[in-house]
């Protein structure tokens, strides 16, 4: 599980005044589950993101990943356990697709037919045939495909854990709908604790077990569609249900 423990969060700005991104904030994703950050802008929920695998620290608290605090575990231990997917794909363009997705392979030391057999796993799983993507380079990619290379990217070492920060976002609603479709199987089936952050409620509530809706670094409700949609906790969560949500009945 990843767990966030009155978890407190402070950046100084070039003057030294203090802005606080999170405030206390207690949260418990369960092993396996697909949990889903939402919120206004600036709310914190990829500082929160981040706080997981120590691109950031937390000021105060703890965090928490499979029961260990994290700032007590080595950081290359840490980040190996966890997969991490950014809005862009981020892979490397003098790099083929087979190449990206087994970086940390090659640097595992693991033998060249066993890495070719774990990228050819993985562009299956994530819909692209590998005898047509696999020697590729990105700029041969279309922005959704780059995004299923960089979801394969993150699976390469068999994670327990799976950070995704706006993985959809850049990408064009058609686009967008269709790799959904496609990957909402595998975040259901595959097993794993997916922290992902959205800006797009409908989105979250289409992936996530649970959701948690933010808002100026507190955590304002955390539950199902249902509990958002018909027991928002105040306010705040039903005019953003109606307003920002969309949901479909």
């Amino acid at each position: 599980m990843i767990a966030f423990r009155s978890v407190r969060k402070t950046f100084a700005d070039a003057n030294g005044q203090e802005t606080v991104a999170l405030h206390d904030l207690n949260l418990r994703i369960e092993t396996g589950e697909v949990h889903c950050l939402i919120g206004t802008s600036g709310c914190g929920k990829t500082t929160s993101l981040r706080l997981v695998n120590r691109l950031e620290e937390p000021t105060a608290g703890q965090v928490l990943v499979g029961g260990e605090d994290v700032v007590g575990v080595d950081i290359i231990r840490l980040r190996r356990r966890i997969g991490y997917v950014i809005q862009s794909g981020g892979l490397f363009p003098h790099m083929t697709v087979a190449q990206n997705i087994s970086v940390l392979n090659v640097l595992e030391g693991q033998q060249a037919g066993e890495i070719e057999r774990r990228v050819n796993e993985l562009l299956e799983l994530v819909h692209l045939a590998p005898d047509q993507f696999a020697s590729r380079y990105p700029k041969e990619l279309s922005g959704g495909q780059r995004q299923r290379v960089g979801i394969a990217r993150a699976l390469a070492l068999d994670p327990d854990y799976l950070l995704m920060d706006e993985p959809f976002g850049a990408l064009d609603p058609i686009t967008r709908v269709q790799l959904l479709e496609d990957l909402q199987p595998l975040f259901r089936d595959f097993g794993k604790t997916v922290l992902l952050v959205t800006h797009d409620l409908e989105e979250a509530f289409a992936i996530g077990h649970r959701v948690t809706l933010m808002h100026e670094g507190n955590l304002v409700q955390t539950g199902t569609r249902d509990d958002l949609t018909n027991a928002p906790a105040n306010e705040f969560v039903a005019r953003f249900v109606r307003t920002v949500g969309r949901v479909r009945q």
